[in-house]
């Protein structure tokens, strides 16, 4: 790719970063700049991934936690490697037994939507396969920064703030207190330079790192969790805990225009951008800012969500297979409903047969795209007393309709909206990308890649272009910045165009490209938050 790196068409005016012996990409200055120290030390870019992630648990906690999921694309010696560690259901769950509770679906909060979170399994099972340092160095920087304290950063404060708000009005129960104890200390939400720190946080970094996270899945963390469920009548116990581990799976992808673009199988939406991108390589796009380009990008990303949203669930429940969604006659079939008036989606039939994202590589060749979430921010509000565990509630999205193939069951993992991507050409690794932010995600996977592979946009350029994000039937909302003509000419089109004030929906993206031939790494970061490139 032969970008223009001094054309940058788009508001932020933030530049590509180059480097050639290390880079790390993500949402928090701190957190980037850890993953680098511990690169600098003699990691590699594996560990630095591990590194800021657990950073990230601690200055980014509206995001993500201990308490949470993760997935992984690792790229080593030629090879890519993907690693789900999300995690299931609790055994002791039933759909009968959350309506006893007195719930028609499945509530947002509280223990109930708690899954097993597979966030320390995560760094555990990378630091053991990939990494060159002992997990208790790589986790040091989150320790310190939970120990110590840090001042938060503005993008960082608002969402805090927000989330404070939020749960003073609707946490009522006992079992909330340990969140209001841990990220409201004072009776308020730290502000923009203000500090925070988390004593409970750092000792349970600690007790990972010591233990390669085995206290938290067999040890004195699982009981915690434990005892404090069983207390609240909540489901996840010891025994779900003690027999987790995460998933080695095989990537899936699809070749878009030569470039071979990979995500993480079902039960993540990953696969949602891929179809999308399946249909959209169909169609000759001449410019970017055209009502014709826009029109097709909306309707595809419809289609593909909405059979996304019905198939995927546990691959070991799913009634159809990766390869029939992703199959050049589906993409055909769908693609032939496409016409000049937006559509209002329904799901096909396939031929038979609040998130953190970080992008980290280094000198020696390896790269990592690397994703984890609590999800809706800070998770289900339950924090387990003095561990800073936030855990998190995915078990949200399952459905209490047994017919349902995304319908909860004991020990099933359900839907999951976070995604990492990598991008490779002719075998060699181009490089990680990824666009956190709920549904959002697949959305800006597809924008991102066709930003720079259809229209040549550098890495900062691609992140920084006004964003569209589907929303539900013909609603498409779009950034302030997006040129108000063409949204006048879609919604000529039938769509129902929505201009959101607030950017914070459309999703955080970080991008690290390769050059095959010298070696020279090219990053950008999101401008729509508090986003960072460390380098060397």
């Amino acid at each position: 790719m032969n970008f223009d790196y001094l054309n940058h068409p788009y508001p932020s005016q933030r530049m590509t970063a180059f480097a050639k012996n290390g880079m790390v990409a993500t949402s928090q200055p701190l957190a980037a700049q850890a993953g680098l120290d511990i690169m600098k030390k003699g990691g590699n870019a594996i560990d630095a991934a591990i590194a800021t992630a657990a950073c990230l648990t601690v200055v980014e906690p509206t995001s993500n936690g201990i308490g949470g999921d993760a997935f992984a694309l690792v790229w080593v010696k030629g090879e890519l490697h993907g690693l789900n560690a999300s995690g299931p259901a609790p055994k002791s769950i039933s759909i009968e037994a959350v309506k006893e509770k007195g719930h028609e679906k499945m509530p947002t909060f509280g223990l109930t939507p708690v899954t097993v979170p597979g966030v320390p399994a995560a760094w555990a099972e990378l630091s053991r396969k990939f990494g060159k340092l002992p997990l208790a160095e790589v986790l040091q920087p989150a320790i310190e920064y939970a120990e110590k304290g840090y001042p938060l950063s503005p993008i960082l404060a608002k969402y805090w703030n927000g989330g404070y708000k939020r749960y003073k009005e609707i946490f009522k129960g006992d079992e909330y207190k340990g969140w209001f104890e841990t990220f409201a200390p004072e009776g308020k939400a730290p502000g923009v330079g203000e500090m925070w720190k988390s004593e409970g946080h750092a000792s349970t970094l600690r007790s990972i790192a010591e233990t390669n996270a085995e206290s938290f899945y067999r040890g004195e963390l699982a009981d915690k969790i434990d005892e404090f469920s069983k207390t609240h009548g909540g489901f996840i116990s010891k025994e779900d805990l003690a027999d987790y581990k995460p998933e080695w799976v095989q990537p899936i992808k699809v070749n878009y225009r030569g470039y071979d673009v990979w995500e993480i199988p079902p039960n993540g939406q990953g696969i949602v951008a891929l179809m999308a991108l399946n249909m959209m390589k169909g169609y000759e796009l001449t410019e970017k800012e055209s009502v014709d380009t826009y029109h097709k990008q909306i309707e595809t990303m419809k289609l593909a969500f909405v059979d996304g949203k019905k198939y995927v669930t546990d691959p070991e429940k799913m009634k159809v297979t990766s390869e029939q969604l992703l199959s050049e006659e589906f993409a055909a079939q769908r693609r032939s409903l496409i016409g000049e008036e937006a559509l209002t989606p329904e799901p096909g039939t396939p031929p038979s047969g609040g998130t953190v994202y970080l992008a980290t590589a280094d000198g020696e060749g390896n790269m990592v795209s690397f994703i984890q979430s609590n999800y809706m921010g800070f998770g289900s509000g339950i924090v387990v007393p003095g561990t800073g565990i936030a855990l998190q509630n995915r078990g949200a999205d399952f459905s209490l309709d047994p017919e349902h193939d995304n319908a909860l069951e004991p020990g099933k993992k359900t839907f999951h909206t976070i995604i990492p991507g990598f991008l490779t050409k002719d075998n060699e690794a181009v490089g990680p990308f990824g666009v956190m932010g709920g549904y959002m995600q697949p959305q800006g996977h597809a924008q991102v890649i066709m930003n720079t592979i259809d229209f040549n946009l550098n890495p900062q350029a691609a992140l920084d272009a006004a964003r569209w994000q589907w929303m539900e039937g013909k609603t498409v909302q779009v950034e302030p910045t997006f040129p108000t003509h063409i949204a006048q000419a879609l919604a000529r089109k039938g769509h129902k165009i929505e201009v959101a004030l607030d950017t914070g929906g459309f999703g955080r993206g970080q991008i690290i490209w390769r050059d095959p031939k010298t070696g020279v790494l090219s990053g950008g970061t999101e401008s729509r938050t508090d986003g960072s490139i460390a380098a060397y």
